[in-house]
């Protein structure tokens, strides 16, 4: 979708909520030179696997702090929003969409999902709550988690966008 988007291959990737950056093989097996970034809060990650694999500490509020160069063409943020609280995300949302040029995957469940699982740190929120935030960040829905700049949206066909 980023590649349809930037009519181009996409050239890097920021992870944010990387884990054990389990994207990135994902992403090179597809692009093999693509510049990856992973961002884990975990000091263990950073520790284990920063070095092979690109993964710096920090998490969505500290985008700013660390100092990162550039826009990219995709940013994943899977399995993170559901548990970083409104005032945290809102703060983060304005910082990823700065650095975003392409599509961002912001995968993540609502109260509208059934889901099961560990929910001791799960934040449940309406699906209306997260569309506010992404929007107030200037992000527009392209379907399937995909958020993209206000300024990619504008061209696109009326049935490109799930919200249109």
């Amino acid at each position: 979708m980023a590649e349809q988007l930037l009519e181009r291959r996409v050239r890097n990737a920021l992870d944010v909520g990387c884990g054990e950056g389990l994207w990135r093989a994902a992403l090179r097996r597809e692009r093999p030179h693509l510049d990856y970034l992973g961002i884990d809060p975990s000091a263990y990650v950073v520790e284990r696997y920063g070095a092979r694999r690109n993964i710096r500490q920090g998490d969505i509020t500290s985008l700013d702090a660390l100092r990162l160069r550039g826009t990219f063409d995709l940013i994943i943020c899977n399995d993170v929003l559901h548990y970083v609280a409104a005032p945290e995300l809102r703060e983060g949302m304005g910082a990823l969409a700065k650095r975003l040029r392409g599509v961002a995957y912001l995968g993540l469940f609502t109260s509208a999902d059934d889901i099961e699982g560990d929910m001791k740190s799960y934040l449940e929120r309406p699906p209306s709550f997260y569309r506010r935030a992404f929007s107030r960040a200037g992000l527009r829905s392209a379907g399937m988690h995909c958020w993209i700049p206000a300024k990619l949206a504008e061209p696109r066909a009326a049935l490109e966008l799930s919200d249109a």
